[in-house]
């Protein structure tokens, strides 16, 4: 019904184009939409007012416009008949002393800790910058973390919701990690033990985040109860963010210390492989691939790869298919069982699964030098059995490598 009136220009915000429904007023005069102007000055784009181009604080004032607001909801009134709902009036934005009061009373009450937290989601859904920097200056980010460790289920659940929310920032984050690192960690791996799959997929989405901020000391000394975690959310593929989440974690986390280790006693080998076989999405069979390397760099990660009846298979099928970081990593993962696990089986079971035929193919096709460098040092290295083999097409036997060639 809108499209059908004529709607006085100055109502519609200049961003979206939309009836404002909480207009506010930005240092250069020009008056937008709140929600409007907070993701335009929380983006990339966000240094220049958006009529006059003047330029802009990303954290610039939003001064509320009242008068504005009373005219446009007047109109809507008067214009009730046509199909238009008259605007709510914005409620109050949070200042820090609001929520210092509101932390004070959660933790002199813990029985009002739910409500609390209950409250805060519904800040930080609404998608409010101003709030969210409210509730961090607060210190509300560091409250919630502590009660994520919570033996009440429903607290603990709503408390890593908020946090995943809020998506705090990177300070606020390495803030966090310092005074409290292992603690928090903790807690979010309990969240992964006893959550549901939502609280499970929000913990293991802030695990990538810590992770990716601590230093050396805490990645070396992950415990192997986190792999054990972190490898259930890839073999239940709760979700496809925690998905890759989970997978990115490992990457992270598998070349530090003896965490291949504890990776490969957790069952991530088999458990990626499962994966491998049932991932099309492109950056999750990479993450999968570059994940399945890292733990082929040791003895036992092999052993335990070429334990699965699909793993040369799969990996070999990737080639090609993918993306030419896929094949990257898959002729790295072929090079190492080839290197330092080929038993006469193995070799065996690399030729008839095509593994064989897939190395001759890389070196005729467009990729990485250094890809074609391995695929050749592996045909060479068992050319004997592989040469004369029928598995082996003929279209593909005049690109293998002779043994004296470089």
């Amino acid at each position: 019904m809108e499209a059908e009136l004529d709607i006085p220009s100055h109502f519609l915000c200049p961003i979206s184009l939309q009836i404002m429904r909480d207009p506010v007023t930005v240092s250069t005069g020009i008056s937008y939409d709140r929600e409007s102007i907070e993701r335009w000055l929380s983006s990339g784009k966000g240094k220049a007012c958006p009529v006059t181009k003047q330029p802009l604080l990303v954290d610039a004032d939003l001064t509320p416009n009242h008068t504005l607001r009373r005219i446009i909801q007047a109109w809507c009134t008067l214009n009730a008949a046509h199909g238009i709902e008259r605007i709510p009036t914005p409620k109050s934005q949070l200042d820090k002393t609001h929520i210092l009061k509101l932390i004070d009373q959660a933790k002199k009450l813990p029985h009002t800790q739910l409500q609390f937290l209950k409250r805060v989601r519904s800040m930080a859904a609404i998608h409010c910058e101003r709030n969210k920097n409210s509730l961090e200056a607060a210190g509300a980010v560091e409250f919630i973390a502590s009660l994520i460790s919570s033996v009440d289920q429903s607290i603990m659940q709503v408390a890593v919701e908020v946090l995943f929310h809020l998506r705090s920032s990177e300070s606020h984050l390495k803030d966090l990690m310092i005074n409290d690192g292992d603690r928090f960690i903790d807690s979010l791996v309990q969240v992964l033990k006893r959550g549901d799959y939502q609280s499970r997929g929000h913990a293991t989405i802030l695990l990538k985040s810590v992770f990716e901020l601590a230093d050396p000391t805490r990645l070396i000394s992950a415990r192997v109860d986190l792999f054990i975690e972190i490898v259930n959310v890839v073999r239940d593929r709760i979700s496809q963010q925690a998905f890759k989440a989970a997978l990115k974690l490992l990457v992270e986390l598998c070349p530090w210390g003896r965490n291949r280790i504890k990776a490969m006693e957790s069952g991530a080998v088999s458990v990626l492989i499962e994966a491998l076989l049932n991932t099309q999405e492109k950056r999750a069979c990479e993450l999968i691939l570059i994940s399945l390397d890292q733990l082929c760099g040791c003895a036992e990660g092999r052993a335990e790869f070429l334990r699965h009846a699909a793993g040369l298979a799969i990996v070999s099928k990737k080639i090609f298919r993918v993306s030419h970081v896929a094949s990257d990593w898959a002729v790295r993962i072929l090079s190492s069982i080839c290197r330092f696990s080929a038993t006469s089986g193995v070799v065996m079971e690399m030729l008839q699964v095509g593994v064989v035929a897939k190395l001759c193919l890389v070196l005729q096709v467009d990729c990485r030098l250094k890809t074609k460098e391995r695929a050749r040092e592996v045909l060479r290295l068992h050319s004997r059995v592989w040469k004369s083999s029928p598995c082996v097409p003929a279209h593909l036997l005049s690109f293998y490598p002779s043994s004296s060639s470089s």
